[in-house]
């Protein structure tokens, strides 16, 4: 069955669904410098590549699942110094997720999920204070932040050294979901940039510049492969899936 996506339907059906306490996954991204090879929207592509590949398993489980449209503006301040970044405020993202879990909860959906690909810290702490006002009136919501375990310890080595902004983990997943938005031959000659982004953040770093990052990259992009691509996004796809059930679980409990 093929994906639905909420921006495609009519109200009449996205009701149907509400009816029937569908799962509505929402991708989560931001539109910053991902090196020279990369688009601006690489987080987008990440997530929505996340969510569809949880919404599939999830249908394949029997559940009904919509994927809403993305968001695609956060806050972005570690890439701030680079053409073509677009930061809003914590505040701001903290919102409107908030909004969209009531309205949602309003028309009968089960549970918000949300696929995020994005981890700037100030990011990370929006949407961990999101979850807990979306409980705090009622909404059932999953956020599974892969930045921590168990999840992160699901992924490549790249990602968890925290060198892996625009590296090989992320250019891999680019080439699987998206390979004409690749800019290969520059993907192809880039030297490997080993320093770590989160030992940054750890140092009290606040910018790329800072973190070592001059080209807006870090990890190895020239290794990165369509068949990593693909194997990444299956394990996104359930990691997300298994956050749903643990949390439809926990609510089911209390």
């Amino acid at each position: 069955m093929a994906i639905r996506k909420l921006a495609d339907l009519t109200w009449e059906e996205a009701r149907d669904l509400g009816q029937a306490a569908a799962i509505a996954i929402l991708p989560v991204g931001a539109v910053e410098a991902h090196g020279p090879h990369l688009p601006l929207a690489t987080d987008v592509v990440i997530a929505n590549a996340m969510a569809d590949a949880a919404a599939a398993e999830l249908e394949d489980r029997g559940q009904q699942v919509v994927v809403l449209p993305p968001i695609c503006y956060t806050t972005a301040g570690f890439a701030a110094g680079f053409a073509g970044t677009i930061s809003v405020s914590p505040e701001t993202v903290t919102g409107t997720i908030v909004g969209i879990a009531r309205s949602l909860t309003k028309h009968g959906f089960a549970i918000l999920a949300i696929a995020n690909a994005h981890f700037d810290p100030d990011h990370l702490q929006a949407l961990h204070k999101a979850v807990k006002e979306c409980r705090a009136v009622g909404a059932t919501v999953s956020f599974p932040d892969i930045t921590r375990k168990p999840w992160a310890l699901r992924l490549t080595q790249e990602f968890q050294s925290g060198a892996c902004h625009a590296g090989q983990y992320e250019s891999s997943i680019v080439m699987a979901a998206e390979s004409g938005l690749v800019v290969d031959d520059r993907r192809r000659a880039l030297e490997p940039n080993p320093a770590s982004l989160s030992a940054a953040i750890r140092s009290g770093q606040t910018t790329f510049e800072e973190a070592g990052g001059p080209a807006a990259y870090f990890g190895d992009p020239a290794a990165a492969s369509e068949e990593e691509g693909q194997n990444t996004i299956s394990v996104l796809g359930l990691i997300l899936v298994e956050a749903i059930e643990q949390e439809i679980g926990r609510t089911d409990a209390t």
